[in-house]
């Protein structure tokens, strides 16, 4: 088998129109996750019933069903009701890019509140016992120690999220969107060459990922570098 490379040569401003549309996704859908995720994370290490268990409610649903449902059930669903379609939500409830923002978001807002809930849980004792000889107040024990402490921790298991959610973005082509998937997918279309079309997609998340990979290991060597062991 023999690959055509002049339709991928010549695909290559689609792709890369594609891959910015993906980037874009990924990051107004990882900014606004991380914003609910933080509170939702509080709300989980809450020793309140009513105050946690919503969020537990809200992290099972959201993890417990596929994304693809999600983004149907938001771009899709809602359309139907004619509440929906004359509300002042519609112009952008109608628009494919904020509805796969919104469902991405939702998404990774469930996998990251859990991640930051563990991390919290696991702040060592010592220095919670520390702030508090020091006369903070719970909201600045949260804000100056148990937040930011979390956060840094949890940068390894929040890196796998990441990745999963460029991963995930590749769904915004069932709603129009031509990222590096609907890139492909308008290349196999145009020339019915699908191993063309999506290898090179596939090179592009690769080299995305290994992008991604390279940023968060420099953020732990910068931020984790505390929890590495001391050479003698």
């Amino acid at each position: 088998m023999i690959l055509d490379f002049s339709v991928i040569w010549d695909s290559l401003p689609l792709y890369f129109s594609g891959v910015l549309v993906t980037v874009k996704l990924l990051l107004i859908s990882l900014a606004l996750g991380l914003l609910a995720a933080v509170p939702l994370a509080l709300m989980r290490v809450s020793r309140q019933p009513w105050v946690n268990f919503p969020a537990w409610l809200y992290t099972y649903v959201i993890r417990g069903t596929p994304m693809l449902v999600q983004l149907f059930l938001i771009y899709y669903g809602l359309a139907q009701f004619e509440s929906v379609r004359e509300s002042a939500l519609w112009p952008y409830l109608s628009n494919a890019t904020f509805c796969a923002c919104l469902a991405f978001a939702i998404n990774t807002s469930a996998y990251t509140a859990e991640i930051l809930a563990g991390s919290l849980r696991a702040t060592p004792p010592g220095e919670i016992e520390a702030a508090k000889a020091m006369g903070m107040s719970r909201a600045k024990l949260y804000r100056r120690i148990l937040l930011p402490s979390a956060l840094r921790r949890a940068l390894p298991q929040y890196s796998n999220e990441v990745i999963m959610m460029l991963h995930t973005t590749s769904l915004a082509s069932v709603v129009t969107l031509v990222d590096i998937t609907g890139a492909a997918k308008t290349v196999n279309s145009q020339f019915f060459l699908p191993f063309e079309a999506y290898i090179t997609a596939g090179v592009f998340y690769l080299i995305l990922t290994y992008i991604l990979v390279r940023l968060f290991k420099l953020a732990e060597r910068r931020w984790l570098a505390y929890l590495a062991p001391r050479k003698h």
